[in-house]
């Protein structure tokens, strides 16, 4: 009988580990590693439901982010990068919020997920309008902690996500993105007019 060796990926990158990761961050990579093996094994099975169940039980825990990981910066919003796939399918950070920050408008160049760890974001929903080439506002609506969120690229799920101004303390959450660690500053959003 001949034995077949299965190559599975190498250890996530931790780069702000400072150590050994979290046992939630660790479990996270597990799970988005398996949400991916599902997509490519089990057609039906649905990534991006795969990718919200893993956020859930990874902001559930209290052991997520180490005090250093939740600093944040006057200036504005801070990103920390937690984990970088070796296979560079996906990067996941934490991004601290001061009240007043936020995200410039824009859809996604690729897929993403996040989560609300602490504090509560407020996110606002554009359309697309192709005639007058920029986004319109539809609604907007406070992501509370537990709040989690996927969408995949494209104009079709266009956000800008915040602290609001008069919050009293700053808001903390848990983003994945399909792209390289080394790409998360520059491959992930696609600035739009609004």
């Amino acid at each position: 009988m001949r034995s077949e060796h299965v190559s599975r990926p190498a250890r996530p990158f931790f780069p702000a580990s400072g150590g050994n990761p979290s046992a939630a961050l660790e479990q996270l990579c597990r799970e988005i590693d398996a949400a991916f093996e599902a997509a490519e094994t089990a057609p039906g099975a649905s990534f991006g439901q795969r990718v919200r169940l893993a956020l859930q039980r990874a902001i559930a825990g209290p052991d997520l982010l180490r005090p250093d990981q939740r600093t944040s910066n006057a200036q504005a919003y801070c990103r920390h990068l937690l984990a970088a796939d070796p296979l560079n399918r996906y990067a996941i950070a934490a991004l601290v919020w001061e009240p007043g920050q936020a995200s410039p408008v824009h859809g996604h160049r690729t897929w993403c997920g996040y989560a609300v760890i602490e504090g509560t974001l407020e996110e606002t929903l554009y359309r697309w309008d192709p005639l007058e080439h920029c986004a319109v506002a539809t609604r907007r609506h406070a992501r509370a902690p537990g709040a989690v969120s996927y969408v995949d690229a494209g104009r079709g799920a266009i956000h800008q996500l915040g602290n609001p101004a008069d919050a009293t303390a700053r808001a903390v959450s848990l983003h994945i993105y399909g792209v390289a660690g080394a790409q998360i500053a520059t491959h992930v959003n696609d600035l739009l007019a609004a």
